[in-house]
């Protein structure tokens, strides 16, 4: 296992531990977390907290010894999506960076408790490859257009503070106070938190991409700048993009 499961009351936490690769996600990890979270409603659990083991929230893909690392993608939406459609809420306690995956597995959460070292980053950019409809749409309807295109388009962090003033992160603070927030709404209506996360992730992040954006996405995973992006972080220099 590379998750730990803990469970106080109400409230179930789900801690990535792969702190050798600061909570990196496999796709066993993914898969993981996706069945603890889907388990929950079960067991009685009325909040979910989702953290990282150590200083790390989650690192991002880590597709290092994947056997077939094409199952990886499918991995990451079936987690993300149970976290939405679980019908209690989910808090992510971002302990620590949340790079790429983390991300997203930071916005798929109903709420973000962020602590003060914190940051938010996607650097699809930098690496010449694109993110789906979902990242950019979710991003921009818990963030704002303005700081979704400061992280995608700019290739820069979002830090604690930032995400505070922007709305991504709910509260700033530790596990702690993740979890003293996770036991106050266990106490609340659970039909009325269910029909409030329902309407909250009407927000178009479904919707499906139109062939130009596919086209568009397919084009930037197979390009030669991707190939580029790789080799030039094996070789510790920056990458030369062509645009090809």
């Amino acid at each position: 296992m590379t998750i730990g499961i803990t469970r106080n009351g109400a409230v179930l936490t789900v801690e990535l531990q792969r702190p050798e690769r600061r909570n990196a996600l496999n796709t066993a990890l993914c898969t993981e977390v996706r069945e603890a979270v889907e388990g929950a409603e079960a067991d009685g659990t009325r909040v979910v907290v989702i953290t990282g083991e150590g200083t790390s929230f989650c690192a991002g893909a880590d597709l290092s010894g994947e056997a077939i690392a094409d199952e990886f993608p499918e991995a990451l939406l079936s987690m993300n999506r149970a976290l939405q459609t679980v019908s209690v809420p989910v808090i992510a306690a971002v302990n620590g960076p949340a790079v790429g995956a983390g991300t997203q597995l930071a916005i798929a959460a109903d709420l973000r408790v962020v602590d003060s070292g914190a940051f938010f980053a996607i650097p699809s950019t930098r690496l010449a490859i694109a993110v789906d409809n979902w990242t950019v749409k979710r991003l921009v309807s818990l963030a704002g257009g303005g700081p979704a295109r400061t992280v995608l388009l700019g290739a820069e962090q979002l830090s604690a503070e930032e995400a505070l003033t922007c709305g991504l992160a709910n509260k700033l603070g530790d596990l702690d106070v993740a979890h003293a927030w996770a036991e106050e709404i266990a106490q609340l209506a659970p039909l009325s938190l269910r029909h409030l996360k329902l309407v909250f992730n009407d927000d178009g992040t479904r919707d499906e991409a139109n062939a130009t954006q596919l086209d568009a996405f397919a084009a930037a995973w197979a390009s030669n700048d991707a190939v580029e992006a790789r080799i030039a972080r094996k070789e510790k220099r920056p990458p030369v993009f062509q645009g090809q």
